[in-house]
Order: structure tokens, then C-alpha cells, then sequence
């Protein structure tokens, strides 16, 4: 599905803009949001560009899974998630140890790092070796709950009633934790309930995919959708009560709006009305994604400090987003993709479940 790939690359452009142009004050040295008064507004939208990659996993992690036992969707996540990332976590280890940056230094231990590389060092209070690790442990638990629908088998019923027990959860324990009666920290890691809806969502998409436009489904969807401008908005108005309106001049009317076309370009491609015709381009910019999400912090730390002062701002921004998605196309190209292809589990052509196969290269961060 190329138009998954490009929105998948977009969704990581964003996160990158974000990054750059609002929150990276540290590799900077100054307020970014000063440096680029102009893109500060549209770039501090970046920050829900993680909500679409969300809603993106929801849609496609369910087509993975369906027709699979659980020995091939876990080795399907597995080689899809721990290259790319080891790689990172490998190259923010190196620039900490041989360069003496500082920003965004994570200051971990040997045995940390080691603890990272399993990708469950939140489960054992480890701080993350790169901020952006953050949206990976929500898409492990994501893929844990998948698994139980696995291993029960994947249809059409049970994925609605998976959909439905875990979207009234996370309405539940939003409820409760708001009047507070609730606050049990195991129960609300489980649920994820500011993540769900996103998730619940893009899975609710894929049916109306796979099976028509029932109206379930798109209750589901609606549901959601109301749900997901509560969580976006929570989120927004942490970072602004963080760093202030000045340096996040992000307004609620500009988070609904973008949230609304979010569902909206999501439920056009359910629908089959957006379609892109697949190219080479396509895939590359949808295999470039995970490994830009992932090394694009890293080059910034190493570039910034470095070009700032010889060239303008706005010269510095462009020369490390480009530097950031060729390093990150040359390791979909030469490590990531090898490797997939080495390890991931092989289908007969004439299998009924094949297509799921296809759309390996489209699962998200």
C-alpha cells in the first residue's frame, strides 16, 4: 500500500520538524522556536506525528497478523523492530563515548545501555538512550495484546470484540483517573489509555478495508476520534505547560484540525478513495521511516553544534534533515533490508495469507 508508505514518511518528517525547529533547545544553545518564528506554529504540530504512526500500526499490524500463528507474527515483529534499532542505540552509545556531546545526553551506564537493547527498559524504570525511544515501548505493548488475539485466532468478531473491551477500557481508566478514584499504574500501562484510540482506531479502519463499510466498525472509529482529541490536546498542553506558549505556539483549534484530517486521510485509504500507485520511490521513502525516526536525533546532536554559527539557522535545518534521510535510506539499504530479508519468515506464493507478507515494509516505529 503505497500511500501508507508515503504518510509513513511524512509522519516522520514531521517528528523530525519538531524536533528540529521546536524542541532540540539543548543541541541548539537557543530557543528553536525564536530561530524559525514563522514554522514554529506548524512545526510544533510535528509533535502528532507519533498519533499517526499510531493509527497507521493499528491498520497494518492487524493485516500482518491475520492468517498467522504466533511464531510467525512474533518473528515478524522482531525482525522488523530490533535491526534499526540496535543500530541506533549502537550509534548514540559511540556518540557519547567518542565525542563528549552533551545534549541530550542520556548518561547511562554500560549495563543500561545493555538493559536499552532489549527494548523493555521502561518495564525496568531505565531511561530511555534516546527520547524517542518513548513510542516504541507503547507499540511493544501493543504488539503483546495483539499476540493474545493471535494466539485466540484473528476474525472479524473477535477483532471487534478485542477493539471494544480495549477502547471501553481506556475510556474507563481516562474517566476514573479524571475524578480521581483510580490510579493504578500496572492497569494504565496495560490499557495505554491515551494511545489506544489510535490504535483501536487504525484496527477498526482495516476492517472496513478488508470487510465494507459496516457501521460498527466506524462507531469504533467516531468513538475513537473523540477520544484521540482529548489525548492529543493532554499532550499539547503538557509540552506548552513544560516550555511555554512562546517556544510551543501550538492553539487547540490547530490540534483538532490536525487530528480531524489525521482520521480523515486514514479513513480515505479504508475506503480505497487514496491510492498512490506503488513505485520504487514509494518503498524507499516508506523503508527510509523507521531508521530516520530513529537516527535523526543522533545527527542532530553530532551536526548542529557543529554547523551553527558558519551557516544560518534555517541552512543548518535543511543540511541535517537531508544529511538525516540519506544516512537513514543508506541503512534501510544495506543493513535493515538484508537482514529482513534473511530472517523473516517465508510464505508460498499461492498462500491465502500472502498479502500480509507484503505489507511488512509498511509497519511503523
Amino acid at each position: 500500500m503505497a500511500e501508507l508508505d508515503l504518510l509513513r514518511f511524512l509522519a516522520a518528517l514531521a517528528v523530525v520538524a519538531f524536533h528540529y525547529l521546536i524542541a532540540y533547545a539543548s543541541v541548539w544553545g537557543d530557543r528553536p522556536a525564536e530561530l524559525f518564528p514563522a514554522l514554529a506554529p506548524v512545526a510544533g504540530l510535528g509533535i502528532l506525528g507519533v498519533e499517526l504512526f499510531f493509527l497507521i500500526s493499528g491498520f497494518v499490524i492487524l493485516m500482518s497478523a491475520w492468517g498467522r500463528g504466533i511464531g510467525a507474527f512474533a518473528r515478524s515483529r522482531l525482525v522488523r523492530l530490533y535491526p534499526a534499532y540496535w543500530l541506533s542505540l549502537a550509534a548514540v552509545a559511540a556518540l557519547y563515548a567518542l565525542t563528549g556531546a552533551k545534549p541530550l545526553d542520556p548518561k547511562l551506564s554500560p549495563g543500561e545501555y545493555l538493559l536499552n537493547a532489549s527494548m523493555f527498559q521502561r518495564l525496568f524504570k531505565v531511561t530511555d538512550a534516546s527520547g524517542v525511544y518513548w513510542s516504541l515501548w507503547a507499540e511493544l505493548r501493543f504488539y503483546l495484546l495483539i499476540a493474545i488475539l493471535v494466539i485466540v485466532g484473528v476474525t472479524y468478531g473477535r477483532v471487534l470484540v478485542f477493539g471494544g473491551i480495549w477502547l471501553a477500557a481506556a475510556l474507563g481508566v481516562k474517566v476514573a483517573a479524571a475524578a480521581g478514584v483510580f490510579d493504578d499504574a500496572l492497569v494504565t500501562e496495560i490499557v495505554m489509555p491515551d494511545y489506544a484510540p489510535y490504535f483501536v482506531a487504525g484496527m477498526a479502519l482495516y476492517l472496513i478495508h478488508k470487510h465494507g463499510g459496516a457501521w460498527l466498525p466506524w462507531l469504533y472509529v467516531a468513538a475513537a476520534y473523540g477520544m484521540s482529541l482529548h489525548s492529543a490536546l493532554g499532550r499539547v498542553h503538557r509540552r506548552i505547560d513544560a516550555a511555554g506558549f512562546k517556544n510551543m505556539p501550538v492553539t487547540d483549534t490547530s490540534v483538532i484540525v490536525t487530528i480531524t484530517l489525521i482520521f480523515a486521510v486514514m479513513a480515505l485509504v479504508a475506503l480505497g478513495l487514496l491510492r498512490l500507485k506503488p513505485s520504487r520511490t514509494l518503498t524507499a521513502l516508506g523503508g527510509t521511516t523507521y531508521p530516520l525516526y530513529l537516527l535523526h536525533s543522533v545527527v542532530a546532536v553530532a551536526l548542529i553544534p557543529v554547523l551553527t554559527g558558519p551557516l544560518p539557522p534555517w541552512l543548518v535545518a535543511v543540511t541535517v534533515t537531508i544529511v538525516s534521510i540519506g544516512l537513514s535510506y543508506l541503512v534501510y539499504s544495506f543493513a535493515e533490508r538484508p537482514v529482513q530479508r534473511l530472517l523473516k519468515p517465508r510464505r508460498s506464493p499461492q498462500s491465502p495469507t500472502a498479502p500480509a507478507v507484503q505489507v511488512e515494509k509498511a509497519s511503523v516505529p
